[in-house]
């Protein structure tokens, strides 16, 4: 557990620039031979943070780099010289090699990834997997309204809200903005039903059951009505629909490309110097 956490201090703390010692630039703090100078803080504050703010980020930051360092030389006092030269030296060598190759990684990435995905792509990939697409919740496409009780044309709202005519959306968006407490006017689009009802105050103990036997509902609470027409659903455990999945099935194939595009690369980085015979076994 030492060793452990020694070595996670000397990853932090290894390149830090004021381990160096900096010539004609006064110190604000030491730790037995190391020295925490100004420039050494002057990134840490934000140019919007002042004030008071600004002093205490930096005196947190000043007593985390004393505690830090404290601690650092106490384990180091602690452990012996091989510990030190060989199971955290090969640690620090292991993780030095990780960042390096996830910098890489990701510039390559970010140089060479193809990062456009078609429709057909999606929708090939939607019916060749259907057995990745199960709905864990039960999904709407919904159109509720919540307006207070003394809002105007509370039965002109109810009548726009069972409307599938245009004209009538448009005179219900505009009321919306003006009297709602609160709306969700986008019925094109999958919703989940869990998060409808924490926003209206219906009772549905069996939610399937209330999905099969309720397209319009009106309920009320001591302040409000609520509006909601509901023009379709899904049952969870049944297929989820493709545009409820568009999105996660687009990071999926990125994320395959990613895989794909790493690994090509590391087989032309072998391929390449094993011509060039620079590795060899014995």
């Amino acid at each position: 557990m030492k060793t452990s956490l020694v070595s996670v201090l000397l990853i932090l703390l290894g390149a830090c620039s004021y381990f160096k010692p900096k010539q004609q630039e006064k110190a604000i703090a030491r730790v037995f031979d190391k020295y925490l100078y100004e420039s050494d803080i002057e990134k840490i504050v934000a140019k919007n943070i002042k004030g008071k703010d600004s002093i205490e980020l930096v005196k947190n930051y000043i007593d985390n780099w004393i505690r830090q360092n404290l601690l650092l030389h106490k384990a180091e006092q602690n452990l012996n010289a091989e510990m030190l030269t060989t199971s955290i030296e090969k640690q620090l060598q292991d993780y030095r090699t990780s960042l390096i190759t996830f910098a890489y990684e990701k510039e390559l990435i970010r140089q060479k990834l193809d990062t456009l995905v078609s429709e057909a792509e999606i929708q090939e990939y939607y019916e060749k997997n259907p057995q990745n697409f199960q709905l864990k919740n039960n999904i709407i496409k919904v159109l509720y309204v919540k307006v207070n009780k003394k809002a105007p044309k509370l039965n002109k709202v109810r009548e726009w809200c069972r409307s599938d005519k245009p004209q009538d959306r448009k005179l219900l968006e505009d009321y919306c903005y003006q009297f709602a407490e609160n709306f969700y006017l986008d019925d094109s689009s999958w919703f989940l039903f869990d998060d409808l009802l924490k926003e209206i105050p219906i009772e549905a103990y069996d939610k399937e059951q209330f999905l099969e036997n309720n397209r319009w509902v009106e309920v009320t609470d001591t302040g409000s009505f609520y509006f909601v027409n509901i023009k379709g659903f899904k049952i969870k455990d049944s297929t989820s629909p493709l545009s409820f999945e568009k999105q996660n099935i687009h990071n999926i194939i990125l994320n395959k490309r990613k895989l794909q595009l790493i690994n090509q690369m590391k087989e032309d980085v072998y391929s390449t110097e094993l011509k060039n015979k620079n590795f060899e076994l014995y």
